[in-house]
Protein backbone atom coordinates (compact mmCIF):
# COMPACT_ATOMS: atom_id res chain seq x y z
CA UNK A 1 0.00 0.00 0.00
CA UNK A 2 2.94 2.27 0.96
CA UNK A 3 4.54 1.72 -2.60
CA UNK A 4 1.28 3.26 -4.10
CA UNK A 5 1.17 5.64 -2.34
CA UNK A 6 4.47 6.88 -2.87
CA UNK A 7 3.79 6.31 -6.89
CA UNK A 8 1.11 8.56 -6.42
CA UNK A 9 2.44 11.48 -4.63
CA UNK A 10 5.42 11.51 -7.08
CA UNK A 11 2.49 11.82 -10.11
CA UNK A 12 1.57 14.98 -8.46
CA UNK A 13 5.08 16.18 -7.91
CA UNK A 14 5.81 15.78 -11.70
CA UNK A 15 2.23 16.78 -12.87
CA UNK A 16 2.89 20.02 -11.73
CA UNK A 17 -0.03 22.07 -12.79
CA UNK A 18 1.41 24.97 -9.93
CA UNK A 19 4.14 25.88 -12.19
CA UNK A 20 1.73 26.54 -15.35
CA UNK A 21 -0.48 28.82 -13.29
CA UNK A 22 2.49 30.69 -12.00
CA UNK A 23 4.23 31.70 -15.49
CA UNK A 24 0.37 32.79 -16.25
CA UNK A 25 0.03 34.90 -13.91
CA UNK A 26 3.77 36.44 -14.34
CA UNK A 27 3.24 36.47 -17.73
CA UNK A 28 0.05 39.30 -16.98
CA UNK A 29 2.41 40.76 -14.73
CA UNK A 30 5.11 41.64 -17.79
CA UNK A 31 2.70 44.01 -19.33
CA UNK A 32 0.97 45.84 -16.28
CA UNK A 33 0.20 46.12 -12.44
CA UNK A 34 -2.40 42.98 -11.23
CA UNK A 35 -6.10 43.56 -10.90
CA UNK A 36 -5.09 43.21 -7.28
CA UNK A 37 -3.19 46.90 -7.02
CA UNK A 38 -5.88 49.55 -6.81
CA UNK A 39 -5.22 52.40 -8.76
CA UNK A 40 -4.48 54.80 -5.93
CA UNK A 41 -3.95 57.53 -8.62
CA UNK A 42 -7.96 57.73 -9.65
CA UNK A 43 -8.59 57.43 -6.11
CA UNK A 44 -6.37 60.19 -4.88
CA UNK A 45 -7.48 62.32 -7.59
CA UNK A 46 -10.92 61.88 -6.35
CA UNK A 47 -10.48 62.76 -2.89
CA UNK A 48 -7.35 65.59 -3.81
CA UNK A 49 -8.15 67.80 -1.02
CA UNK A 50 -8.44 64.95 1.63
CA UNK A 51 -5.19 63.40 0.39
CA UNK A 52 -3.14 66.70 -0.12
CA UNK A 53 -4.26 67.77 3.37
CA UNK A 54 -2.85 64.53 5.16
CA UNK A 55 0.64 64.36 2.67
CA UNK A 56 1.21 67.74 4.11
CA UNK A 57 0.17 66.58 7.86
CA UNK A 58 2.76 63.39 7.35
CA UNK A 59 5.85 65.85 7.13
CA UNK A 60 5.44 65.78 10.37
CA UNK A 61 4.25 62.46 11.60
CA UNK A 62 6.46 59.53 12.89
CA UNK A 63 8.78 57.54 9.72
CA UNK A 64 7.08 54.02 8.89
CA UNK A 65 9.33 51.97 6.91
CA UNK A 66 7.03 49.54 5.45
CA UNK A 67 9.62 47.15 4.50
CA UNK A 68 7.97 45.21 1.26
CA UNK A 69 11.28 44.49 -0.13
CA UNK A 70 9.88 41.49 -2.73
CA UNK A 71 7.26 43.63 -5.08
CA UNK A 72 6.36 40.75 -7.07
CA UNK A 73 4.92 39.17 -4.01
CA UNK A 74 1.57 40.60 -4.96
CA UNK A 75 0.16 39.48 -1.79
CA UNK A 76 2.20 41.81 0.01
CA UNK A 77 2.41 44.77 -1.94
CA UNK A 78 -1.47 44.85 -1.86
CA UNK A 79 -1.91 44.91 1.52
CA UNK A 80 1.19 47.57 2.05
CA UNK A 81 0.08 49.66 -0.26
CA UNK A 82 -3.32 49.99 1.82
CA UNK A 83 -1.71 50.08 5.13
CA UNK A 84 0.67 53.15 3.60
CA UNK A 85 -2.49 55.07 2.67
CA UNK A 86 -4.42 54.40 6.12
CA UNK A 87 -1.02 55.06 8.01
CA UNK A 88 -0.08 58.32 6.07
CA UNK A 89 -4.01 59.00 6.59
CA UNK A 90 -3.09 58.85 10.16
CA UNK A 91 -0.67 61.16 10.23
CA UNK A 92 2.48 58.89 9.35
CA UNK A 93 5.29 59.28 6.79
CA UNK A 94 5.58 56.68 4.95
CA UNK A 95 8.94 55.21 3.55
CA UNK A 96 9.23 51.70 1.87
CA UNK A 97 12.05 49.42 0.89
CA UNK A 98 12.11 47.79 -2.71
CA UNK A 99 15.06 45.31 -3.75
CA UNK A 100 16.30 46.79 -6.90
CA UNK A 101 17.07 43.32 -8.60
CA UNK A 102 20.14 43.65 -6.06
CA UNK A 103 19.91 40.56 -4.06
CA UNK A 104 21.18 37.19 -5.56
CA UNK A 105 17.82 35.27 -4.36
CA UNK A 106 14.69 35.88 -2.08
CA UNK A 107 11.11 34.95 -1.15
CA UNK A 108 10.21 35.08 -4.82
CA UNK A 109 12.23 32.35 -5.85
CA UNK A 110 10.70 28.99 -5.62
CA UNK A 111 12.15 25.75 -7.80
CA UNK A 112 8.69 25.65 -9.96
CA UNK A 113 10.05 28.87 -11.54
CA UNK A 114 12.96 27.05 -13.00
CA UNK A 115 12.49 23.32 -14.39
CA UNK A 116 16.54 23.84 -15.00
CA UNK A 117 17.74 24.85 -11.47
CA UNK A 118 21.65 25.10 -13.13
CA UNK A 119 20.44 28.02 -14.16
CA UNK A 120 18.92 29.81 -11.15
CA UNK A 121 22.10 28.21 -9.30
CA UNK A 122 24.34 30.04 -11.86
CA UNK A 123 22.41 33.09 -12.94
CA UNK A 124 20.40 33.99 -10.26
CA UNK A 125 17.21 35.43 -10.27
CA UNK A 126 18.15 39.13 -12.14
CA UNK A 127 17.66 37.29 -15.84
CA UNK A 128 13.79 36.82 -15.43
CA UNK A 129 11.69 37.78 -12.24
CA UNK A 130 13.94 40.40 -10.94
CA UNK A 131 12.85 42.16 -14.11
CA UNK A 132 9.44 42.54 -13.80
CA UNK A 133 9.13 42.76 -9.74
CA UNK A 134 10.85 46.34 -8.70
CA UNK A 135 9.11 49.07 -11.22
CA UNK A 136 5.55 47.95 -11.21
CA UNK A 137 5.70 48.07 -7.08
CA UNK A 138 8.04 50.98 -7.22
CA UNK A 139 5.16 52.64 -9.53
CA UNK A 140 2.22 51.52 -7.13
CA UNK A 141 4.14 53.16 -3.74
CA UNK A 142 5.51 56.57 -5.48
CA UNK A 143 1.92 56.80 -6.71
CA UNK A 144 0.89 57.29 -2.78
CA UNK A 145 3.59 59.67 -1.85
CA UNK A 146 6.01 57.11 -0.10
CA UNK A 147 9.84 58.07 -0.29
CA UNK A 148 11.10 54.51 -2.05
CA UNK A 149 14.43 53.44 -0.57
CA UNK A 150 16.28 50.79 -2.85
CA UNK A 151 19.02 47.96 -1.08
CA UNK A 152 21.44 48.86 -4.29
CA UNK A 153 21.76 52.22 -2.12
CA UNK A 154 22.56 51.24 1.28
CA UNK A 155 25.80 48.87 0.38
CA UNK A 156 29.18 49.83 -0.17
CA UNK A 157 31.99 48.42 -2.60
CA UNK A 158 33.51 47.03 0.22
CA UNK A 159 30.45 45.41 1.79
CA UNK A 160 29.60 43.82 -1.72
CA UNK A 161 33.62 42.28 -1.90
CA UNK A 162 33.09 40.90 1.59
CA UNK A 163 29.26 39.32 1.17
CA UNK A 164 31.45 37.45 -2.31
CA UNK A 165 34.40 36.41 -0.05
CA UNK A 166 32.15 35.30 2.43
CA UNK A 167 29.44 33.52 0.78
CA UNK A 168 32.52 31.67 -1.13
CA UNK A 169 34.59 30.43 1.36
CA UNK A 170 32.70 29.50 4.21
CA UNK A 171 32.26 26.30 4.18
CA UNK A 172 28.73 24.24 3.06
CA UNK A 173 28.08 22.66 6.53
CA UNK A 174 28.95 26.18 8.51
CA UNK A 175 26.58 28.03 6.70
CA UNK A 176 23.36 27.51 8.47
CA UNK A 177 24.88 28.30 12.10
CA UNK A 178 26.86 31.28 10.47
CA UNK A 179 25.70 34.09 13.05
CA UNK A 180 27.35 38.28 11.75
CA UNK A 181 27.73 40.76 14.52
CA UNK A 182 24.61 39.08 16.05
CA UNK A 183 22.39 37.81 13.58
CA UNK A 184 21.33 34.98 12.40
CA UNK A 185 22.21 35.11 8.92
CA UNK A 186 22.81 31.52 8.00
CA UNK A 187 19.72 30.79 10.06
CA UNK A 188 17.42 32.83 7.73
CA UNK A 189 19.43 31.69 4.16
CA UNK A 190 19.06 27.77 5.15
CA UNK A 191 15.05 28.37 5.57
CA UNK A 192 14.86 30.57 2.13
CA UNK A 193 16.93 27.65 0.82
CA UNK A 194 14.49 25.18 2.10
CA UNK A 195 11.30 27.10 0.62
CA UNK A 196 12.89 27.16 -2.52
CA UNK A 197 13.41 23.61 -2.46
CA UNK A 198 10.02 22.59 -0.58
CA UNK A 199 12.13 20.74 1.41
CA UNK A 200 13.42 20.39 4.97
CA UNK A 201 16.85 19.38 3.91
CA UNK A 202 18.97 19.55 1.51
CA UNK A 203 20.01 16.18 1.33
CA UNK A 204 20.68 14.88 -2.34
CA UNK A 205 19.78 18.05 -3.99
CA UNK A 206 22.66 18.11 -6.92
CA UNK A 207 22.84 22.54 -6.61
CA UNK A 208 22.44 22.71 -3.20
CA UNK A 209 25.45 24.02 -2.23
CA UNK A 210 25.38 26.60 -5.05
CA UNK A 211 21.42 27.89 -4.15
CA UNK A 212 21.95 28.15 -0.04
CA UNK A 213 25.25 30.38 -0.72
CA UNK A 214 23.06 32.42 -3.11
CA UNK A 215 20.86 32.75 -0.24
CA UNK A 216 23.66 33.58 1.95
CA UNK A 217 25.39 35.90 -0.11
CA UNK A 218 21.46 38.03 0.19
CA UNK A 219 21.06 37.42 3.61
CA UNK A 220 24.50 39.03 4.22
CA UNK A 221 23.77 41.77 1.71
CA UNK A 222 20.19 42.59 3.46
CA UNK A 223 22.57 42.66 6.91
CA UNK A 224 24.63 45.08 5.72
CA UNK A 225 21.65 47.19 4.05
CA UNK A 226 19.66 47.09 6.73
CA UNK A 227 22.27 48.58 9.26
CA UNK A 228 23.02 51.43 7.42
CA UNK A 229 19.54 52.42 6.30
CA UNK A 230 18.89 52.53 10.23
CA UNK A 231 21.45 54.26 10.80
CA UNK A 232 20.61 56.65 8.57
CA UNK A 233 16.54 57.06 9.09
CA UNK A 234 14.82 57.29 12.44
CA UNK A 235 12.28 55.15 11.50
CA UNK A 236 9.63 54.90 14.75
CA UNK A 237 8.46 51.41 13.33
CA UNK A 238 9.18 48.37 10.97
CA UNK A 239 6.67 46.99 8.57
CA UNK A 240 6.73 43.66 6.80
CA UNK A 241 5.39 40.00 5.88
CA UNK A 242 6.46 37.00 7.20
CA UNK A 243 9.46 37.83 9.00
CA UNK A 244 11.33 34.54 8.32
CA UNK A 245 13.02 33.81 5.04
CA UNK A 246 15.24 36.09 3.07
CA UNK A 247 15.01 38.87 3.35
CA UNK A 248 12.28 39.13 5.74
CA UNK A 249 14.02 37.08 8.90
CA UNK A 250 17.06 39.28 8.35
CA UNK A 251 15.01 42.67 8.37
CA UNK A 252 13.39 41.48 11.08
CA UNK A 253 17.26 40.52 13.18
CA UNK A 254 18.84 44.00 12.36
CA UNK A 255 15.57 45.91 13.56
CA UNK A 256 15.59 44.49 16.71
CA UNK A 257 19.00 45.23 17.45
CA UNK A 258 18.66 49.12 16.29
CA UNK A 259 15.60 49.08 19.11
CA UNK A 260 13.01 49.59 16.34
CA UNK A 261 9.31 47.96 17.16
CA UNK A 262 8.52 45.42 14.22
CA UNK A 263 5.48 44.16 12.93
CA UNK A 264 4.92 41.38 10.91
CA UNK A 265 2.06 40.13 9.22
CA UNK A 266 0.20 37.54 7.20
CA UNK A 267 -2.76 36.24 5.92
CA UNK A 268 -5.44 34.58 7.92
CA UNK A 269 -7.26 31.74 7.08
CA UNK A 270 -11.09 33.28 7.37
CA UNK A 271 -11.36 35.22 4.36
CA UNK A 272 -10.32 38.98 4.30
CA UNK A 273 -8.72 38.57 7.61
CA UNK A 274 -4.98 39.43 8.57
CA UNK A 275 -2.52 37.90 11.61
CA UNK A 276 -0.65 41.07 12.65
CA UNK A 277 2.62 40.88 15.08
CA UNK A 278 4.36 43.07 17.60
CA UNK A 279 7.97 41.81 17.23
CA UNK A 280 8.59 38.89 15.64
CA UNK A 281 6.81 36.59 13.26
CA UNK A 282 3.60 34.77 14.42
CA UNK A 283 4.86 31.26 13.99
CA UNK A 284 7.21 32.33 17.26
CA UNK A 285 4.93 34.99 19.26
CA UNK A 286 1.54 33.08 18.97
CA UNK A 287 2.77 30.28 21.35
CA UNK A 288 4.28 33.19 23.31
CA UNK A 289 1.26 34.84 23.99
CA UNK A 290 0.06 35.59 27.61
CA UNK A 291 -3.03 33.64 28.22
CA UNK A 292 -4.72 36.71 30.34
CA UNK A 293 -5.39 38.19 26.33
CA UNK A 294 -8.00 35.66 26.37
CA UNK A 295 -8.89 33.68 29.30
CA UNK A 296 -11.18 36.05 31.17
CA UNK A 297 -13.32 36.29 27.87
CA UNK A 298 -16.40 36.78 28.86
CA UNK A 299 -18.75 33.92 27.00
CA UNK A 300 -22.06 34.59 25.51
CA UNK A 301 -24.06 32.54 23.50
CA UNK A 302 -23.60 34.61 20.37
CA UNK A 303 -19.74 34.04 20.95
CA UNK A 304 -21.19 30.62 21.36
CA UNK A 305 -22.78 30.30 18.05
CA UNK A 306 -20.36 31.97 16.02
CA UNK A 307 -17.76 30.18 16.92
CA UNK A 308 -19.77 26.53 16.28
CA UNK A 309 -20.32 27.98 12.89
CA UNK A 310 -17.06 28.52 11.80
CA UNK A 311 -15.52 25.56 13.08
CA UNK A 312 -18.26 23.90 11.37
CA UNK A 313 -17.48 25.69 8.04
CA UNK A 314 -13.83 24.49 8.87
CA UNK A 315 -14.51 21.13 7.41
CA UNK A 316 -15.40 22.24 3.47
CA UNK A 317 -13.63 25.52 3.83
CA UNK A 318 -16.33 28.15 3.03
CA UNK A 319 -15.57 30.49 5.42
CA UNK A 320 -11.83 30.59 4.25
CA UNK A 321 -9.65 31.64 1.87
CA UNK A 322 -6.73 29.68 2.80
CA UNK A 323 -8.19 25.73 2.13
CA UNK A 324 -6.31 22.62 1.18
CA UNK A 325 -9.06 20.13 0.95
CA UNK A 326 -10.35 19.37 -2.06
CA UNK A 327 -14.24 17.66 -1.91
CA UNK A 328 -13.79 15.86 1.59
CA UNK A 329 -15.53 12.56 2.34
CA UNK A 330 -17.31 12.62 5.44
CA UNK A 331 -18.34 8.99 5.62
CA UNK A 332 -17.16 6.95 7.92
CA UNK A 333 -17.86 3.74 6.78
CA UNK A 334 -16.01 4.66 3.55
CA UNK A 335 -13.47 6.31 5.35
CA UNK A 336 -12.59 3.42 7.29
CA UNK A 337 -12.23 1.40 4.30
CA UNK A 338 -10.16 3.44 2.04
CA UNK A 339 -7.20 3.37 5.31
CA UNK A 340 -7.87 -0.75 6.03
CA UNK A 341 -8.19 0.72 9.83
CA UNK A 342 -10.24 -1.14 12.46
CA UNK A 343 -11.49 2.10 14.48
CA UNK A 344 -12.62 -0.45 17.27
CA UNK A 345 -9.28 -0.44 18.07
CA UNK A 346 -7.54 1.70 19.93
CA UNK A 347 -6.38 4.73 17.46
CA UNK A 348 -3.48 7.22 18.17
CA UNK A 349 -3.79 10.09 15.35
CA UNK A 350 -0.70 11.96 13.96
CA UNK A 351 -1.15 15.17 12.02
CA UNK A 352 1.85 16.18 9.63
CA UNK A 353 2.23 19.94 8.72
CA UNK A 354 4.45 20.92 5.66
CA UNK A 355 7.91 19.71 5.90
CA UNK A 356 9.43 22.95 4.56
CA UNK A 357 7.44 25.64 6.41
CA UNK A 358 8.67 28.28 8.45
CA UNK A 359 12.12 26.05 8.93
CA UNK A 360 13.09 27.88 12.06
CA UNK A 361 15.31 27.23 15.47
CA UNK A 362 11.98 26.54 18.14
CA UNK A 363 13.72 26.25 21.40
CA UNK A 364 10.09 24.21 22.10
CA UNK A 365 10.86 21.46 19.78
CA UNK A 366 11.25 18.17 20.83
CA UNK A 367 12.86 16.90 17.62
CA UNK A 368 15.20 18.20 15.18
CA UNK A 369 12.63 18.74 12.63
CA UNK A 370 9.06 17.12 11.51
CA UNK A 371 10.70 14.18 9.77
CA UNK A 372 12.78 12.75 12.77
CA UNK A 373 9.39 13.26 15.04
CA UNK A 374 7.43 11.18 12.29
CA UNK A 375 10.10 8.40 11.68
CA UNK A 376 11.10 8.42 15.72
CA UNK A 377 7.01 8.17 16.00
CA UNK A 378 6.49 5.22 13.47
CA UNK A 379 9.92 3.54 15.53
CA UNK A 380 8.10 3.51 18.69
CA UNK A 381 4.18 2.33 17.71
CA UNK A 382 6.04 -0.51 15.65
CA UNK A 383 6.42 -2.12 19.39
CA UNK A 384 2.86 -1.15 20.14
CA UNK A 385 0.96 -3.72 18.30
CA UNK A 386 -1.91 -2.94 20.25
CA UNK A 387 -2.45 0.29 19.25
CA UNK A 388 -3.33 1.62 15.98
CA UNK A 389 -1.16 4.81 14.77
CA UNK A 390 -3.28 6.98 12.04
CA UNK A 391 -1.17 9.21 10.47
CA UNK A 392 -2.48 11.88 8.17
CA UNK A 393 -0.49 13.89 6.03
CA UNK A 394 -1.30 17.31 5.05
CA UNK A 395 -2.90 18.14 1.97
CA UNK A 396 -1.34 21.10 1.37
CA UNK A 397 2.08 19.35 0.17
CA UNK A 398 0.34 19.47 -3.13
CA UNK A 399 -2.42 21.65 -2.82
CA UNK A 400 -0.51 24.54 -1.12
CA UNK A 401 0.58 27.41 -3.03
CA UNK A 402 4.38 25.93 -3.42
CA UNK A 403 4.11 22.23 -3.90
CA UNK A 404 6.49 20.50 -1.66
CA UNK A 405 9.32 18.35 -3.63
CA UNK A 406 10.24 16.38 -0.19
CA UNK A 407 6.53 14.25 0.74
CA UNK A 408 6.73 13.11 4.09
CA UNK A 409 5.46 9.77 2.51
CA UNK A 410 8.65 9.22 1.03
CA UNK A 411 10.58 10.13 3.87
CA UNK A 412 8.66 7.25 5.76
CA UNK A 413 8.89 4.52 2.61
CA UNK A 414 12.60 5.24 2.89
CA UNK A 415 12.90 4.44 6.51
CA UNK A 416 9.97 1.83 6.45
CA UNK A 417 9.55 0.19 3.18
CA UNK A 418 6.85 -1.85 4.61
CA UNK A 419 4.66 -0.43 7.63
CA UNK A 420 3.90 -2.19 10.59
CA UNK A 421 0.35 -3.74 10.35
CA UNK A 422 -0.77 -1.04 13.07
CA UNK A 423 0.34 1.85 11.11
CA UNK A 424 -1.53 3.59 8.35
CA UNK A 425 -0.87 6.59 6.45
CA UNK A 426 -3.35 8.73 4.54
CA UNK A 427 -1.82 10.29 1.51
CA UNK A 428 -2.20 14.19 1.12
CA UNK A 429 -4.02 13.84 -2.38
CA UNK A 430 -6.41 11.83 -0.13
CA UNK A 431 -10.23 12.86 0.52
CA UNK A 432 -10.64 11.64 3.96
CA UNK A 433 -11.87 14.35 5.71
CA UNK A 434 -9.26 14.87 8.47
CA UNK A 435 -11.83 15.85 11.09
CA UNK A 436 -13.67 13.11 10.53
CA UNK A 437 -11.11 10.84 11.26
CA UNK A 438 -9.54 12.44 13.94
CA UNK A 439 -12.58 12.66 15.69
CA UNK A 440 -12.03 8.30 15.97
CA UNK A 441 -9.31 8.90 17.57
CA UNK A 442 -7.93 7.97 21.63
CA UNK A 443 -5.95 11.16 20.90
CA UNK A 444 -3.50 13.02 18.39
CA UNK A 445 -0.20 13.88 18.28
CA UNK A 446 0.74 17.39 16.55
CA UNK A 447 3.91 18.83 15.51
CA UNK A 448 3.13 22.52 13.98
CA UNK A 449 -0.49 22.28 12.87
CA UNK A 450 -3.21 25.14 13.66
CA UNK A 451 -5.51 21.73 13.96
CA UNK A 452 -4.41 21.35 17.38
CA UNK A 453 -7.23 24.66 18.13
CA UNK A 454 -9.58 23.06 16.41
CA UNK A 455 -9.54 19.38 17.62
CA UNK A 456 -9.50 20.40 21.81
CA UNK A 457 -12.60 22.35 21.49
CA UNK A 458 -14.20 19.02 20.73
CA UNK A 459 -12.62 17.57 24.13
CA UNK A 460 -9.73 15.46 21.76
CA UNK A 461 -6.84 15.21 23.74
CA UNK A 462 -4.08 16.53 22.11
CA UNK A 463 0.19 16.24 22.49
CA UNK A 464 2.22 18.98 20.74
CA UNK A 465 5.50 17.50 19.77
CA UNK A 466 6.74 20.71 18.18
CA UNK A 467 5.87 24.69 17.42
CA UNK A 468 1.81 24.65 17.19
CA UNK A 469 -0.28 27.81 17.95
CA UNK A 470 -1.91 25.78 20.69
CA UNK A 471 1.04 24.96 22.87
CA UNK A 472 1.86 27.07 26.12
CA UNK A 473 -2.03 27.70 26.79
CA UNK A 474 -2.67 25.34 29.24
CA UNK A 475 -4.96 23.03 27.33
CA UNK A 476 -2.71 20.27 25.83
CA UNK A 477 0.30 17.97 26.68
CA UNK A 478 3.18 19.83 25.37
CA UNK A 479 6.60 18.43 25.52
CA UNK A 480 10.49 19.71 25.99
CA UNK A 481 12.34 16.40 24.67
CA UNK A 482 12.24 13.12 23.43
CA UNK A 483 12.33 11.36 27.31
CA UNK A 484 9.04 13.13 27.89
CA UNK A 485 7.71 12.78 24.42
CA UNK A 486 8.07 8.70 24.45
CA UNK A 487 7.25 8.96 28.39
CA UNK A 488 3.74 10.47 27.85
CA UNK A 489 2.81 8.00 24.37
CA UNK A 490 3.84 5.15 27.28
CA UNK A 491 0.56 6.57 28.91
CA UNK A 492 -1.60 6.00 25.77
CA UNK A 493 -4.41 5.42 24.75
CA UNK A 494 -5.87 7.64 27.71
CA UNK A 495 -9.24 6.42 27.19
CA UNK A 496 -11.15 9.79 27.64
CA UNK A 497 -11.85 12.90 26.80
CA UNK A 498 -10.86 16.27 28.40
CA UNK A 499 -12.83 17.42 30.93
CA UNK A 500 -15.91 20.10 30.70
CA UNK A 501 -13.20 22.94 32.44
CA UNK A 502 -10.18 22.23 29.74
CA UNK A 503 -12.86 22.31 26.62
CA UNK A 504 -14.18 25.74 27.41
CA UNK A 505 -10.58 26.90 28.11
CA UNK A 506 -9.88 25.32 24.46
CA UNK A 507 -12.92 26.94 23.14
CA UNK A 508 -12.03 30.27 24.46
CA UNK A 509 -8.57 30.58 22.91
CA UNK A 510 -10.14 29.16 19.44
CA UNK A 511 -12.52 32.81 19.40
CA UNK A 512 -9.30 34.20 20.53
CA UNK A 513 -7.47 32.78 17.48
CA UNK A 514 -9.88 32.86 15.18
CA UNK A 515 -11.79 36.24 15.51
CA UNK A 516 -9.52 38.25 17.57
CA UNK A 517 -6.14 37.49 16.20
CA UNK A 518 -7.64 37.47 12.57
CA UNK A 519 -8.53 41.08 12.02
CA UNK A 520 -10.59 41.59 9.51
CA UNK A 521 -10.70 44.21 6.44
CA UNK A 522 -13.63 44.45 4.66
CA UNK A 523 -12.58 46.15 2.16
CA UNK A 524 -10.66 43.76 0.86
CA UNK A 525 -12.64 41.53 -1.94
CA UNK A 526 -11.29 37.89 -2.22
CA UNK A 527 -10.94 36.91 -5.84
CA UNK A 528 -9.83 33.62 -7.90
CA UNK A 529 -6.38 34.57 -8.64
CA UNK A 530 -2.96 36.16 -7.43
CA UNK A 531 -3.42 37.91 -5.39
CA UNK A 532 -6.57 36.04 -3.53
CA UNK A 533 -7.90 39.81 -3.04
CA UNK A 534 -8.08 43.21 -4.51
CA UNK A 535 -9.01 46.63 -2.60
CA UNK A 536 -12.77 47.72 -3.43
CA UNK A 537 -12.91 50.82 -1.88
CA UNK A 538 -14.88 54.25 -3.99
CA UNK A 539 -13.04 56.70 -1.53
CA UNK A 540 -10.02 57.56 0.86
CA UNK A 541 -13.02 58.45 3.58
CA UNK A 542 -13.46 54.51 3.95
CA UNK A 543 -9.92 54.25 4.99
CA UNK A 544 -10.26 57.34 7.43
CA UNK A 545 -9.74 56.38 11.18
CA UNK A 546 -13.39 55.36 12.52
CA UNK A 547 -14.30 53.95 9.04
CA UNK A 548 -13.13 50.15 9.56
CA UNK A 549 -12.71 48.75 12.80
CA UNK A 550 -9.43 46.54 11.84
CA UNK A 551 -7.74 48.85 9.62
CA UNK A 552 -8.16 50.94 13.29
CA UNK A 553 -6.62 47.78 15.20
CA UNK A 554 -4.01 47.78 13.23
CA UNK A 555 -2.80 51.09 12.55
CA UNK A 556 -2.93 51.65 16.02
CA UNK A 557 -0.58 48.39 16.79
CA UNK A 558 2.12 50.14 14.28
CA UNK A 559 1.54 53.51 15.37
CA UNK A 560 1.56 53.18 19.37
CA UNK A 561 2.47 49.63 19.94
CA UNK A 562 -1.32 48.21 21.17
CA UNK A 563 -2.21 44.79 20.68
CA UNK A 564 -3.11 43.59 17.33
CA UNK A 565 -6.41 42.29 18.79
CA UNK A 566 -9.61 42.61 16.76
CA UNK A 567 -12.71 43.22 19.00
CA UNK A 568 -15.20 40.43 18.11
CA UNK A 569 -16.69 39.97 20.97
CA UNK A 570 -18.19 43.46 20.89
CA UNK A 571 -18.56 44.46 17.06
CA UNK A 572 -19.64 40.91 15.53
CA UNK A 573 -23.39 40.52 17.28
Amino acid sequence: MLDAIVSTVKKYQRKNKFLNRQLKLFKKWYGSRTDGHPDWSKLLSRDSEIWNAALINSKQGPKILIATSVGQYFSGTTLESVLSVGLLLRGAEIHVLLCDSFLPACLACEYTWYPNESKFADNGPQRDICKHCFQPARKTFEEIGAKVHRYNDYVSKDELNEADRLSTTISYDAIPDYVLDGCAVGEHALAGALRFYGRCTLDEEPNADKILRRYFKAALLTKYAMHRLFDEQEFQSVVFHHGIYVPQGVIGEVARQKKLRVVNWNPAYRKQCFIFSHTDTYHHTLMAEPVDRWEELEWTPRIEYNLDNYLKSRWMGSQDWIWFHERPNFDLTAIANEIGIDFSKPTIGLLTNVLWDAQLHYPANAFKNMSEWVLQTISYFSSRPEVNLLIRVHPAEIHGALIARQSIVEEIHRVFPELPKNIFVVPPESHVSTYVAMSKCDSVIIYGTKTGVELTTAGIPVIVAGEAWIRNKGITFDVLSPDQYFDLLDRLPLKERMNNAKIHRARKYAYHFFFRRMIPLKFLAPTKRNPPYRVNINSLQELLPGRSEGLDVICNGILNGTDFIYPAERLEQ
